[in-house]
């Protein structure tokens, strides 16, 4: 094993394992880390990885999956854990899944083989790498659920939460608040939901149908429903309950999703005032860590474009532009 020579006074330097099932899109996710500054390397030797890491001095991301030589995941999971005994790096494993329905279809479009059944069908070799894998996923610091993320989408999980930003002071817990429509589906990667579809709906008023909630006019209407107000403060008193208790069990990215019918008026009125409350140095969380908002359908009916999503409260580090926003004549749809 080689021991790299770092002064004592050296940031931790960030060792990303990327792992998981074929087709949920780990080489996109290894594409994007290269865009952030890391270092990318696929399917090495298992027995490479420590001089792989001992030899450079930028964040590295490692793909690591059923073809590379000498797979097993016991030597996976050894593998992270001495990485980890060196104070100067903060290994974490990521694990790319996805449901079996959209691995074949992703399979179908490209008419690739499964590389753990290349003679027989898809089914068999998803079902034998979940088998192979199913420790990783149980072990992984990360489980990164792909199955409803467009590319656009896959790109912004990936910048908030590994970002070059990552490598400096610790910033605790990166908070992300989501709008989203529930016919659209629940964001997979939620770890907290609440529902505002009770609240009045700006889309029955033909003056507001075709704005949505960043317009004043919109918000104003919601905010009139006499239920708004104890609504978000109920919400507000859940995140500074179970924030703090996040933060003390080591969690570092967490998402926070307002669902409405549409995903448009009522849920991204909500976020953006729950944005605008944590983000004061008033009304923060304990931790006072970044902080970004996402608006799920107003990025899709933008036609993918991963626009509307922007720091509330930037890291430290962060050149992450904080600005952008989707216009609302670029999401228009049904409420």
């Amino acid at each position: 094993m080689v021991t790299p020579q770092i002064s004592d006074d050296t940031p931790s330097r960030h060792i990303l394992l990327v792992t998981g099932l074929s087709g949920a899109g780990k080489s996109s996710i290894l594409r994007i880390l290269e865009d952030l500054g890391h270092e990318v390397i696929d399917n090495p030797p298992l027995g490479m990885l420590d001089e792989i890491v001992a030899r450079g001095d930028r964040p590295i991301a490692i793909g690591v999956d059923s073809r590379t030589r000498g797979f097993d995941a016991s030597a996976v999971l050894e593998a992270v854990s001495r990485l980890r005994l060196n104070p100067h790096l903060r290994a974490e494993l990521l694990y790319a899944t996805a449901d079996e329905s959209t691995l074949l279809r992703r399979y179908t479009a490209t008419r690739r083989r499964h590389p753990l059944a290349p003679h027989g069908s898809v089914t068999e070799g998803i079902d034998a790498e979940i088998a192979l894998t199913a420790r990783l996923r149980t072990c992984a610091d990360v489980l990164l659920d792909t199955t409803d993320l467009s590319a656009p989408e896959l790109r912004r999980v990936i910048e908030t939460r590994f970002g070059t930003w990552h490598n400096g002071p610790d910033e605790g817990l990166t908070l992300v608040l989501m709008s989203f429509a529930f016919p659209s589906g629940l964001p997979r990667e939620a770890d907290m939901v609440f529902d505002a579809r009770f609240l009045r709906n700006p889309y029955y008023d033909p003056a507001l149908a075709p704005l949505t909630g960043l317009e004043g006019t919109v918000a104003e209407h919601v905010e009139t429903d006499p239920d708004y107000q104890p609504f978000l403060n109920q919400i507000l008193k859940m995140l500074h309950l179970v924030v703090p208790r996040f933060v003390q069990e080591g969690k570092k990215y967490a998402t926070v999703a307002i669902g409405c019918s549409g995903g448009r008026h009522r849920s991204v009125t909500l976020v953006e005032d729950l944005a605008h409350r944590l983000a004061n140095p008033l009304g923060g969380l304990e931790g006072e860590g970044p902080i970004a908002v996402v608006h799920r359908e107003l990025a899709r009916q933008a036609h993918g474009a991963n626009a509307a999503w922007r720091w509330a409260r930037r890291p430290a580090d962060s050149d992450t532009d904080t600005t952008r926003q989707v216009s609302p004549v670029a999401a228009q749809g049904n409420a």
